[in-house]
């Protein structure tokens, strides 16, 4: 598995010329290194002796959300590897006969469902992303100050994980033959850049003006 590696390994294997780990993995890794990031604010934030100073709302809303952001870690960390296999059924689907007509149009099926699976994994790590990029939120706000520069890093590292991951749905909707389907996650797609695009620029203006004083 490529998550129990070293960073060293893990970027040398991206670095091979073997087609995995790719930039679906690499996006969810760094989506990984986003909550990681937001979640060590949070443990500064915590410890800070005028922490009971914020208001109850808010300390609730950030202790909720860090207890959401360890969930999101864990399963971001597990899109790393599962992202490599998501290809796999393409692939399989692939290698299937083609003799006669029945087995054509079972291949043809196969590799359409397949190409569906493949889309899918990014697409829940892009959501994933968009979610690290809601909970980041307080922290920006209210995380401790001398770890403001972390929480700005958390934020462009949840932003690229999730347009990472989508442009490998972009890429694998152009090979389904469904125009329904395609419709729908297209719309889905632009939804969630649109969001993300939103929730970065505000985070981020949040931290600069924190940052400058």
């Amino acid at each position: 598995m490529f998550i129990d590696k070293s960073l060293k390994q893990y970027a040398l294997d991206t670095k091979s010329s073997d087609p995995t780990p790719g930039g679906g993995s690499v996006s969810a890794y760094v989506g990984t290194l986003s909550s990681a990031l937001t979640s060590m604010v949070g443990g500064l934030t915590f410890s800070k002796k005028n922490y009971s100073e914020l208001s109850e709302d808010v300390r609730t809303k950030m202790e909720s959300n860090a207890k959401e952001l360890e969930q999101l870690f864990e399963d971001l960390a597990n899109d790393v590897d599962k992202d490599t296999n998501a290809f796999d059924k393409v692939m399989e689907a692939f290698k299937m006969p083609k003799d006669t007509d029945e087995e054509k149009r079972s291949r043809s099926q196969a590799i359409q469902e397949g190409y569906k699976v493949a889309l899918e994994v990014p697409l829940k790590c892009a959501e994933k992303c968009h979610r690290v990029l809601e909970l980041q939120d307080v922290f920006a706000k209210y995380g401790n100050v001398n770890a403001v520069t972390d929480i700005g890093v958390g934020v462009l590292l949840a932003y690229s994980g999730l347009e990472g991951a989508l442009l490998n749905v972009t890429i694998n909707l152009g090979s389904i033959k469904d125009e329904e389907y395609k419709q729908v996650i297209s719309q889905k797609v632009s939804r969630l850049l649109s969001s993300a695009k939103d929730l970065k620029e505000k985070s981020l203006a949040i931290v600069y003006e924190r940052l400058n004083g």
